[in-house]
């Protein structure tokens, strides 16, 4: 009988995958890190209604300039206000996967 390790031999090269592996692991971690680190700021109205966010989608600041509240015009305000947001997450998702796609066959069960 041959000598078998379970993976057809070759026991050198699943430790070495294990740690290009691991390296890869490293690497999306600190991307990561990076990324929930990393400010956005979007705009709505000409600068009427600015967003900043971060890259978990966390809202750090609101700002609206005076001219933007007309108390005859409220939903106007509003719809700025969620164009903003929406312009500061729609960066994120984009830059997520700007940063995590070759990352995106690990995660969801593609890759390890």
């Amino acid at each position: 009988m041959g000598k078998f390790n379970g993976f057809g031999g070759g026991g050198g090269n699943m430790a070495q995958l294990m740690r290009q592996a691991q390296q890869m692991q490293r690497d999306m971690l600190a991307k990561q890190e990076e990324l929930k680190n990393t400010q956005f700021t979007a705009q709505a109205g000409g600068g009427m209604v600015e967003v900043t966010l971060t890259g978990e989608k966390k809202i750090v600041s609101l700002k609206i300039k005076p001219e933007a509240v007309d108390p005859d015009d409220v939903e106007m305000l509003e719809d700025l206000i969620v164009a903003a947001l929406q312009d500061g997450f729609n960066a994120v998702d984009k830059k997520t996967a700007e940063i995590m796609g070759p990352y995106s066959g690990m995660i969801g069960g593609g890759g390890f």
